[in-house]
């Protein structure tokens, strides 16, 4: 069995995913940030389900949003004359609505945390809103977004229940660090699945330490 081939397979695919997942976490963070609405705390809960949701439960969901038996599922295949379970594809989005909600919550955290005073006065001196954020509010939070980013590419390194229930386990597509660890384990090849568990703590620590670096902690 290939030991690299799993891990060159999570950091593209982790790589991609956490880009899908950054640009809608940070178009939802932006709006959600300081401001009151009725519905919000929905609206808020529902961005926040993948974070606490059982893997296999976000895996069901997937299957049945993407499956061959729902209108996305069949205009995909249609489009792209395949379906996209148990693709290279899936294994991305599985891991882009797992990083989501840390990403999310990351730059929310951040963007809350901007000195109002300053955002207002860009305003009063002719600022639209998206140069209010552009010019203001992101430069001022660039730390929560980056350590926002860097927590969703962990976090999406280390997604295992959804991706092996969408994207299943393909050698040399779809199988991933995680599943290819359990894989190696349920065979009885604890050797091998033991380096691949060394692999990945050591990335998610040198990912996490980049973090608190960051952070300034």
């Amino acid at each position: 069995m290939d030991f690299w081939s799993p891990i060159q397979i999570s950091i593209k695919v982790t790589l991609i995913a956490s880009m899908v997942a950054f640009l809608p976490a940070i178009i939802a963070a932006w709006w959600m940030a300081n401001r009151t609405y009725k519905g919000k705390m929905i609206v808020e809960t529902f961005l926040m389900l993948p974070l606490v949701l059982p893997p296999t439960v976000v895996g069901f969901g997937l299957l049945v949003l993407f499956g061959n038996q729902s209108w996305l599922g069949k205009g995909i295949e249609w489009l792209f004359q395949q379906p996209i379970v148990f693709t290279w594809w899936a294994a991305v989005i599985a891991a882009s609505v797992v990083a989501f909600p840390l990403i999310y919550q990351t730059l929310k955290t951040g963007f809350e945390s901007v000195d109002k005073e300053l955002e207002d006065a860009a305003r009063s001196m002719g600022a639209n809103e998206w140069q209010v954020f552009r010019y203001v509010t992101l430069p001022l939070s660039w730390r929560f977004t980056l350590s926002g980013y860097m927590l969703g590419f962990t976090r999406g390194l280390g997604e295992f229940g959804a991706t092996l229930m969408f994207a299943g386990d393909i050698p040399g597509e779809t199988e991933t660090i995680p599943t290819a660890i359990f894989m190696a384990a349920e065979s009885g090849n604890m050797t091998l699945a033991s380096y691949w568990v060394v692999s990945i703590v050591v990335l998610s620590f040198i990912l996490m330490s980049v973090i608190h670096k960051i952070r300034g902690t």
